[in-house]
């Protein structure tokens, strides 16, 4: 069984600051880092390193070889990768203030060149029962998960950046959702109350849609598998975070590569807990992901 993460790849430029740049001020940064991200890129990372055999699917400029080189040293093929003359690599700016948390403005660049010849090239080699694992940060999404379904690919959706797009989709081909507590009020069109636990806010999305399981995250508060079988609570592994830049995409692959692995959704959701712990530890997107035997000695 197969992996195809068909997704973003960035160079991200991490800027540390004391805050966060507010309108009409010039701050100076205390650094600058220069890494390898992007969402898609992230997640293969992790699924690679939590030992999948995933196949990355994306676009990049001239200015991103090295992205590729990031991929192949983590294990992820990259031959469905197309590499462009005429635009440059999507990037990121990152600002990370003095507790951890991020920021971050995107420029899309050749994640948003991909055309649907490449998206029919790259799903021949793929077959029913191989899974396809997705974000929103490269264009024509709703094409690729119309093909995936065709094909009976099991299909994982991770909708971020949550925009207008996401309503637009096939949603309900969905197989796993894996989402934030915003991401699932935007999708289920309503404000959160104080008086709705996660476990009621993933019921309503398993409500609208029946043949998903549902994977929420909630920052501190942990996070929640539901499905029509079982429900699982998820506590987080408390950590001195410093950079929170790959912290989902983390969980994402561990979590899926645990399913793959033949763990159990309770097993798989404690195993993406701590590789999110460890990855917070450290600066960077891709690089702060921890291989599987750092995750299994945690």
């Amino acid at each position: 069984m197969k992996v195809l993460c068909f997704g973003s790849l960035n160079i991200d430029y991490t800027y540390k600051v004391e805050h966060f740049v507010k309108k009409g001020e010039t701050l100076s940064s205390d650094g600058l880092g220069v890494y390898g991200g992007g969402k898609g890129l992230n997640q293969s990372v992790a699924l690679a390193k939590a030992g999948t055999e995933v196949y990355h699917a994306g676009a990049i400029g001239q200015d991103g070889m090295f992205l590729l080189d990031m991929l192949k040293d983590a294990g992820v093929h990259t031959e469905y990768v197309k590499v462009l003359d005429e635009v440059r690599t999507g990037n990121a700016i990152i600002q990370n203030d003095k507790s951890g948390d991020n920021c971050i403005l995107l420029y899309g660049g050749a994640n948003q060149a991909i055309t649907r010849e490449q998206v029919d090239e790259v799903m021949a080699h793929f077959e029913k029962g191989d899974y396809i694992v997705l974000q929103n940060e490269i264009n024509e999404l709703a094409y690729i998960m119309e093909k995936a379904h065709e094909k009976g690919l099991v299909t994982v959706l991770n909708p971020s950046p949550m925009n207008e797009k996401i309503s637009t989709l096939p949603l309900d081909t969905v197989n796993y959702f894996l989402l934030n507590e915003v991401e699932a009020s935007q999708i289920l069109g309503k404000e959160t109350t104080g008086d709705e636990t996660w476990e009621v806010i993933a019921g309503q999305l398993l409500e609208r849609f029946p043949h998903a399981s549902i994977v929420l995250t909630m920052g501190s508060e942990g996070s929640v598998f539901k499905n029509h079988e079982e429900t699982v609570i998820q506590p987080i592994y408390k950590v001195q975070a410093v950079d929170t830049t790959a912290a989902g995409d983390t969980f994402t692959g561990y979590f899926i590569g645990g399913i793959l692995s033949g763990l159990s959704a309770k097993e798989a959701m404690d195993q993406a807990a701590k590789a999110s712990a460890i990855a917070v530890t450290r600066r960077g997107a891709a690089p702060s992901i921890p291989v599987l035997s750092e995750v299994q000695a945690y």
